[in-house]
């Protein structure tokens, strides 16, 4: 053959394989990059069509002022300075601001906003293994495995999750950052590493743990711990000391502890720490049984749902003891196991990454929760692909049966996915799969009466409280509701009890708020105006955003002849939730104070949004 026509089947041969996206690395990447998203958008696509849920959605976005009026300098201070609902998160609440902004209250656009997100998250994960391993195959499976684990809907779908996907998205960048950092250490490339950081910690504080979980990087899969680890193949990184690779991460470390100091106090100021009187030994017990219960249903995800109940005193010792002997055997056959550097990785990255919602310190009264394992069992993925591509390979399985087997997993997961993302649908969806998974779930009772009182079915929705109360006797939101049925059926005395209870059980300070609220309403029936005030003065005092609460305030002043005041509070009022009686009213008060001018203004508006006041 001659030399030219070599040269022209050479260059034939570059055309092919330039032409095939699967043998230029780069194209490959792309390409399994776009897989990854369009599978986990079409396979989440569904929820786009879900609505906002009577659990926290409401506090987050529907009855949140500074969150509804989207973006602006106030709401941006709001979310820096604020300790709303027992959390300083500023970029989860600035991310609801600008889907708030851009769909309204159109729970679509803000679902399509956490689906995008956890896409994102997908393929950080894929793009931040395949590079740091050099390894595609288990790569793309743990990103796979990520994108329809049934236990990651919860993260998904409930739109009050956003902190979920949001703060795994800076957590993922934080690692790439610091792979980048790795290859050549300097202060610009580690400041990086920390601002990142700081982003994550702003969206959700779990992230306390990064800096352990980049010494674990540093042993697997960098290999940057001299003596500990074998050196990458793949990544051409200096390796130092442990304790040099240690103090590199003390100033991360200081960032984590900033947080978790401001955590709790924003918990401590809400009252979400201990709200629940468990013992520590309870709470130890309960973090062991969780530990086996999340890696169980990472491996058969059945009976999956919002709220877990706390098992209390009532978690048999057997139960604890076998969870402790299954954490135990694990952990030996990891380090028996210790040429395969991927497991002790994968698994303390599980155990580890759980820590701080284990429940050592209780926040809420759930026993576990599947958003809490969004990011944990991402190790439990790298264990399983790592392993299953170790074992194939020596046993020469061929490729063939390795997708398949892959895709047979896969296809499972989604259909089980598939099914749990339809339980979000709506409140009645949500909670009657609650209750149906679990037992004595007070928090399904209590939201399902609620969802039925907003439909005006209080008769309905009355059982549902009572049964609550039983389940759990100390749980203030029953009380509550308990109250406010009685009350609106003429037994005023009845629901003060029950809302005097409530104040006693304790509560976080928007519920409080509520009682206070109710409590002003029934004491104005009663014509003891003096206890009135007080509790909707301490109403306001506890949620600045109560309407009715300002308008039930500026009544009882205008009855006392204060009327600057009244006008202050039914001005506050309307702004809060304008309506035609309630800017009658400011017309009438400012009427009185002889303000002629705002009272047409205001009496006109009221005309505006209620036009059948003007025919009165």
């Amino acid at each position: 053959m001659s030399s030219a026509a070599a040269a022209t089947r050479r260059s034939n041969e570059l055309i092919t394989q330039s032409s095939s996206p699967f043998v230029s690395p780069g194209k490959r990447t792309l390409v399994l990059s776009l897989l990854l998203v369009v599978f986990t958008l079409v396979l989440y696509n569904q929820a786009n069509h879900f609505s906002f849920i009577n659990y926290d959605d409401n506090h987050y976005i529907s009855d949140n002022p500074p969150v509804r009026a989207g973006i602006s300098w106030s709401t941006l201070r709001w979310a820096f300075t604020t300790f709303y609902y027992a959390n300083w998160h500023p970029l989860t609440w600035i991310s609801h601001a600008v889907d708030c902004q851009l769909y309204r209250l159109n729970p679509a656009g803000h679902h399509f906003t956490s689906i995008l997100l956890h896409a994102v998250n997908v393929v950080l994960l894929f793009l931040l293994l395949a590079y740091s391993t050099g390894r595609t195959g288990p790569s793309l499976l743990v990103a796979a495995l990520f994108a329809v684990h049934p236990l990651n809907v919860e993260s998904v779908v409930w739109i009050a999750e956003r902190k979920n996907v949001l703060s795994t998205m800076f957590f993922l960048l934080t690692l790439g950052a610091y792979g980048w950092h790795a290859l050549q250490p300097g202060w610009k490339r580690y400041s990086a590493v920390a601002c990142l950081l700081v982003c994550g910690l702003a969206s959700k504080p779990m992230l306390v743990t990064v800096p352990f979980v980049l010494l674990l990087l540093d042993y697997w899969p960098l290999g940057r711990i001299a003596g500990w680890s074998t050196p990458s193949d793949i990544l051409a990184i200096k390796r130092l000391p442990f304790g040099q690779l240690f103090l590199e991460k003390l100033p991360l470390l200081l960032l984590a502890a900033a947080s978790s100091v401001i955590t709790v106090l924003a918990q401590q100021a809400s009252g979400a720490i201990g709200t629940k009187p468990f013992s520590p030994g309870a709470r130890l017990e309960n973090g062991i049984y969780s530990y086996a219960r999340y890696l169980w249903k990472t491996i058969w995800p059945t009976k999956l749902t919002l709220f877990y109940p706390y098992p209390g005193h009532s978690l048999s010792l057997w139960k604890v003891g076998a969870a402790a002997l299954l954490l135990i055997l694990i952990t030996c056959v990891v380090l028996r196991l210790s040429s395969r550097r991927y497991l002790l990785t994968g698994w303390l990255w599980f155990l580890g990454t759980l820590v701080p919602v284990i429940g050592v310190i209780q926040v809420g009264g759930q026993a576990m929760a599947d958003r809490y394992a969004y990011i944990p069992t991402i190790g439990i993925f790298v264990m399983i692909a790592w392993a299953a591509a170790d074992w194939a390979e020596e046993r020469k399985f061929g490729v063939a049966l390795r997708l398949v087997s892959a895709i047979c997993v896969l296809v499972a997961l989604s259909l089980v996915t598939y099914r749990q993302i339809g339980y979000w649908r709506d409140n009645f969806s949500v909670w009657t799969h609650a209750s149906d998974v679990t037992q004595h779930n007070f928090v399904a009772e209590d939201n399902m009466g609620v969802t039925l009182a907003q439909l005006n079915r209080a008769d309905e929705a009355y059982p549902f409280f009572v049964r609550a109360a039983q389940d759990e006797p100390n749980d203030p939101v029953a009380r509550l509701n308990i109250g406010t049925y009685l009350d609106h059926h003429g037994h005023t005395a009845e629901a003060i009890s029950q809302y005097e209870l409530t104040l006693r059980l304790g509560a976080e300070p928007k519920l409080l708020a509520v009682t206070y609220a109710n409590l002003g309403s029934a004491y104005t029936e009663l014509g003891d105006d003096a206890k009135a005030q007080a509790d909707f003065e301490q109403a306001v005092r506890l949620n600045p955003y109560l309407a009715g609460s300002w308008q039930g305030l500026g009544l009882l002043l205008e009855k006392q002849g204060k009327l600057e005041e009244a006008i202050r509070c039914f001005v506050r009022s309307v702004q809060l939730q304008p309506s035609g009686e309630g800017y009658l009213q400011l017309a009438q008060v400012l009427a009185k104070a002889n303000h002629p001018a705002e009272a047409q203004a205001a009496y006109e508006q009221a005309i505006r949004i209620a036009p059948e006041l003007g025919m009165q």
